[in-house]
């Protein structure tokens, strides 16, 4: 037996996720996620789950229940996607607007490792374990890291994989120095601020003076930052080697000059 239809419907709103729709459909009815979901008959705990896959089926129950085409409920899900894109498209919520979410949405560009800004209210989209007013960040280095989001996003739509991979290296640098272990990928979808800005910043400051920067890395510092160094240069022995010269003249011309602070 089919379910009842709800008592009232929402419309989709353009670039909605369907857990995000879902939430605002439940609200309307008065009902949580949870309800809503055993209403339909719809065996999963999260509705995030379904953001990424739904069945015929599935979206038939929905659609039924929302008095919507079914059509209209695989279109708040994500489209097909290259392996870099899916690598950098985040499978829970790590980032929100603190606006347009007090209006219950839930939007697709939210998941994307290189959204910086909403694209409804332009506002900066806050990751989801930094409470309003509770750290200062930089305006310096907010501003690099929207740069860097920017330029991540081109890499990822770009045909060729240099971009991406130039992109990923200056994470790993960023990733060293904040000695955050894990994946570059998962690191600038990181819902913790200090970490993802400081990845995003880094793509835009490996801009300028790459080597250079790396140089600084590799000198004087742990042994996992070491390991990180070696990681991003590991197809490039060359460039690595380039990187360790910088390296041992910085070191040859800071030794003299602290001798002679000392004396």
């Amino acid at each position: 037996m089919k379910p009842h239809p709800l008592p009232k419907t929402v419309a989709p709103l353009p670039d909605e996720l369907l857990s995000g729709w879902l939430s605002r459909l439940a609200a309307a009815n008065y009902c949580d996620d949870a309800e809503l979901l055993a209403h339909i008959k719809i065996d999963t705990a999260h509705a995030t789950a379904l953001d990424f896959s739904v069945d015929t089926a599935t979206a038939e129950k929905i659609a039924n229940a929302a008095r919507v085409d079914p059509g209209v409920v695989r279109s708040l899900t994500f489209p097909a996607m290259t392996p870099r894109e899916a690598s950098l498209t985040a499978q829970m919520p790590f980032q929100h607007c603190l606006q347009c979410s007090r209006e219950g949405l839930s939007l697709r560009h939210w998941r994307r490792a290189w959204a910086f800004d909403c694209q409804v209210c332009g506002t900066r989209l806050m990751q989801t374990l930094e409470k309003p007013g509770e750290e200062r960040i930089s305006g310096k280095l907010i501003d690099r890291a929207r740069r860097g989001a920017g330029m991540l996003e081109c890499a990822a739509r770009s045909r060729g994989r240099k971009q991406l991979r130039r992109a990923m290296r200056a994470v790993t640098f960023a990733m060293s120095l904040k000695t955050f272990r894990g994946d570059p990928s998962f690191a600038v979808q990181n819902p913790r601020s200090e970490v993802r800005l400081f990845c995003l910043a880094a793509i835009s400051a490996a801009r300028s003076h790459p080597l250079a920067k790396a140089a600084i890395v590799s000198h004087s510092v742990e042994d996992y930052a070491r390991v990180a160094l070696l990681r991003a240069f590991e197809k490039e022995p060359r460039l690595l080697a380039a990187v360790d010269r910088i390296a041992q003249r910085r070191a040859g011309s800071i030794g003299p000059m602290a001798a002679a602070s000392r004396n």
